[in-house]
């Protein structure tokens, strides 16, 4: 940037900074692992480019997104910022599963705390409904948020049926 430090890339692939630099708004000098990082998963001439085509409202974005890619790709050369999502749909199912279950355990309680009506004071039409609700037992996962553990439920990265 003229007569001032070079930005973090210019200093990194040893040139002159110009005015004009793509990477000098994005790539402070004073942060250059934030460069070496992006530079060496996607190269400089790509990432160049890649702002280049960009308006420039959307560049800083863009560099925060390439730097986060990058960053997780170092992190696991594989699946890179896939894999963190993976992990954490992952997590997030086995965290809903787990409030289910925890509410299903309240309700249970909470059933079993409530007094029992003496069936002499509900109404014939009441005894219907109890009677209707008892007999689709099946239903009663759908109501408790969860499924029956007849159903399959999928791995969405291996395709296989994890119940049977």
């Amino acid at each position: 940037m003229g007569g001032s430090s070079p930005c973090a890339s210019c200093k990194l692939l040893r040139r002159r900074c110009a005015k004009d630099c793509i990477f000098a708004p994005y790539f402070p000098p004073d942060d250059p692992h934030k460069f070496a990082i992006v530079h060496k998963v996607f190269g400089a001439s790509n990432v160049s480019k890649m702002l280049q085509e960009l308006p420039v409202h959307q560049r800083a974005d863009a560099v925060s997104s390439l730097v986060y890619e990058a960053t997780a790709r170092m992190r696991d050369p594989v699946y890179g910022c896939v894999g963190a999502i993976s992990y954490l749909q992952n997590q997030v199912s086995q965290l809903q599963m787990q409030l289910a279950v925890a509410q299903a355990e309240i309700l249970c309680i909470q059933m079993q705390q409530e007094p029992t009506l003496p069936t002499n004071q509900i109404d014939p039409v009441d005894k219907k409904s109890l009677l209707l609700s008892a007999t689709n037992v099946n239903n009663i996962p759908q109501y408790l948020g969860f499924a029956s553990s007849s159903s399959v439920i999928q791995d969405p990265l291996k395709r296989e049926s994890l119940w049977t």
